[in-house]
């Protein structure tokens, strides 16, 4: 982490109004934080759309057991990409369904390309990717 740097930023009332009603209910202390944490947000998503940047994603799966070999499809997925499975999390949240929650690393192209395959095996109700930078340096 650097040295701190102060700038100051010329902005529309109205928008700034609705800035610090967004600060109030996401809880932050002041504009700054939440200034340095959009910042980092659009760093980690230009990452993101680089594709050859080293991330670490979350793959959230939720699927309803019972589908013919569906838990072996994916059992399988995670086998074929052993090396960028780094854990998997494997909830019954009811009779029939389950969710599942991967993590990923490697690039952010490989994982979206993994993240899209698990999602789209038949009988995946609902999927969601969640990447961020595996590079220490943008954390708080």
């Amino acid at each position: 982490m650097g040295d701190t740097t102060r700038f100051g930023i010329s902005i529309d009332s109205d928008l700034l109004e609705s800035f610090d009603r967004l600060l109030i209910r996401k809880g932050y202390q002041n504009r700054s934080e939440a200034i340095r944490d959009l910042i980092r947000a659009a760093i980690v998503e230009e990452k993101q759309e680089s594709g050859d940047e080293e991330m670490v994603g979350t793959v959230t799966l939720v699927y309803n057991h019972h589908v013919r070999d569906l838990s072996d499809k994916l059992t399988e997925h995670q086998h074929q990409h052993h090396h960028q499975v780094v854990s998997a999390l494997h909830v019954h949240l009811d009779a029939h369904n389950c969710l599942e929650v991967l993590i990923l690393r490697g690039t952010s192209a490989a994982i979206t390309r993994i993240a899209d395959e698990l999602i789209g095996v038949k009988g995946v109700k609902h999927g969601r990717l969640f990447m961020t930078t595996a590079n220490a340096e943008h954390h708080h």
